[in-house]
């Protein structure tokens, strides 16, 4: 950080750098937890995020923290303060301003011409009619067998109103069965009665098992079941809440299961797969699995026309934990040119555009069945092919400059 500070010139380079490397590692390291990024602020700002497409959430990330700096420095020699007790050159913030005013620009041109041609994507796009229910379901009730009943005619009741939108496929939030569909007949059978009288594709959310006594795997699953079709699809939570859903380590350190003996033992499902649905295929992402842009991208490597968010965010009430969560959908749309569909037990429930824009977003804790018209896009994305090569970039830049400084460093040491 030091040697970051030396010269205004180092700084306005290596700090963006910098910022982009950390994102990008906390997005990954100790299974990851990408968390409201500085880039997310942004969500609302369409024209500024368009630039995912090319470098997901971390260039506006960067393009934050390059003009903020540039800011700085230019404040600087304003109040005419000294760096590091040296005048500092007025060619520098001016040449920090135009970086500033620059990249600003063609960031602003780039989203303006990209929304157009997405726009126009859109519209020679074919459509899907989604709909989307929120049960309301209260935490401190949602597991208590006496409410199970109630739970299933709250989702069919949502769901008998949705019809009358003509939806193509119906979805229910997270874990919308407290019990194992398919193993408890009496509920699954009420379920499959709704689905019968509304005669639509569903998914929902649902545990699952899977194995023999003494070998059972958990997993948290969707399931994508089709009106008098004996076929049905299930996709399986890939990335799961560490301490939550699994414990971390367990297997190399077996003591941790005993000291938070109640958190769920689920197993991951396969990263990246995809659900056929009709002559397509349907991106399912459980809970904070759409905060991870890989796993999105995987998705629609492997052709998912359509992203579908279903989650629980009961657990946050109403702090700001939902409206976060919800505002990083945004950037899985824009990254790879889907449209995404959200169930929220509890809301955010809602629909966004390839472009990024927010069509529908419902209230929190209450009711909801809401349902549009979505564009199935098929063309991929450079960020979609390619990832997060600008993010890397940035990490190889900032690991470079470390390592020179380390060796600039040791060699002034040695001379002495």
């Amino acid at each position: 950080l030091a040697a970051i500070g030396r010269t205004p010139a180092r700084c306005l380079i290596a700090m963006p750098l910098l910022w982009v490397a950390l994102e990008y590692i906390r997005t990954y390291i100790f299974t990851g937890f990408p968390w409201a990024l500085l880039g997310h602020s942004q969500y609302l700002r369409l024209q500024l995020i368009q630039i995912a497409d090319l470098f997901g959430a971390y260039g506006i990330s960067f393009l934050i923290v390059l003009s903020n700096t540039a800011v700085f420095l230019a404040l600087t020699l304003i109040s005419k303060q000294t760096w590091r007790n040296k005048p500092i050159s007025r060619r520098l913030p001016a040449a920090a301003a135009i970086i500033f005013a620059l990249g600003f620009l063609l960031t602003w041109i780039y989203g303006t011409w990209r929304i157009n041609t997405t726009d126009h994507l859109i519209a020679a796009s074919p459509t899907a009619r989604i709909a989307v229910i929120q049960g309301n379901i209260d935490q401190a009730v949602k597991w208590n067998p006496a409410f199970q009943a109630a739970t299933i005619k709250t989702h069919n009741r949502l769901s008998l109103s949705a019809k009358l939108e003509n939806p193509d496929l119906i979805v229910w939030p997270e874990s919308a069965t407290p019990f194992y569909l398919f193993y408890n007949k009496e509920p699954t059978l009420k379920v499959m009665e709704g689905i019968q009288k509304t005669n639509t594709d569903f998914l929902i959310g649902s545990p699952s098992f899977d194995g023999k006594e003494g070998n059972i795997q958990y997993y948290n699953s969707a399931y994508l079941i089709s009106p008098g079709s004996k076929s049905i699809n299930k996709y399986d939570k890939a990335h799961l809440v560490p301490y939550g859903e699994y414990v971390p380590f367990k297997r190399w350190l077996p003591f941790l299961g005993k000291v938070v003996a109640q958190v769920g033992d689920f197993r991951p499902g396969k990263a990246g797969k995809t659900l056929p649905w009709k002559k397509d295929a349907l991106g399912v992402q459980i809970c904070y699995e759409i905060i991870f842009p890989g796993l999105s991208r995987a998705m629609v490597k492997n052709d998912a026309v359509l992203l579908i968010n279903i989650t629980n965010d009961a657990w946050f009430g109403t702090t700001s934990g939902p409206y976060q969560h919800f505002s990083m959908t945004v950037f899985r749309a824009v990254e790879n040119r889907r449209a995404l569909a959200r169930a929220a037990n509890t809301g955010i429930s809602g629909f966004i555009d390839p472009a990024g824009r927010i069509l529908t977003s419902t209230p929190l804790l209450q009711e909801a069945a809401v349902t549009q018209t979505l564009p199935l896009i098929r063309k991929k994305t450079f960020y979609t092919r390619f990832g997060d090569l600008f993010a890397l970039a940035c990490l190889a830049g900032t690991l470079f400059g470390i390592l020179f400084g380390f060796s600039k460093y040791a060699l002034r040491k040695k001379i002495r």
